[in-house]
């Protein structure tokens, strides 16, 4: 998580402050996502095995 939130910090290495709940919320939701799509591009492989048992299944996102 933390890489990813890494990745997202401006060119000065300094993170903007968010001014509202609601934006942090948000932000958190979508770092999250974002390593969700990591992880599934890493194990793209073991998903693909899993698929063959039960189509369509991908891993939950909590």
């Amino acid at each position: 998580m933390h890489l990813a939130y890494s990745a997202l910090q401006n060119n000065a290495g300094i993170v903007t402050p968010v001014s509202t709940p609601g934006k942090t919320v948000h932000r958190k939701l979508k770092l999250r996502y974002i390593g969700y799509q990591a992880a599934c591009q890493k194990y793209e492989q073991e998903i693909t095995a899993i698929q063959q048992y039960l189509p369509g299944w991908y891993p939950a996102f909590k």
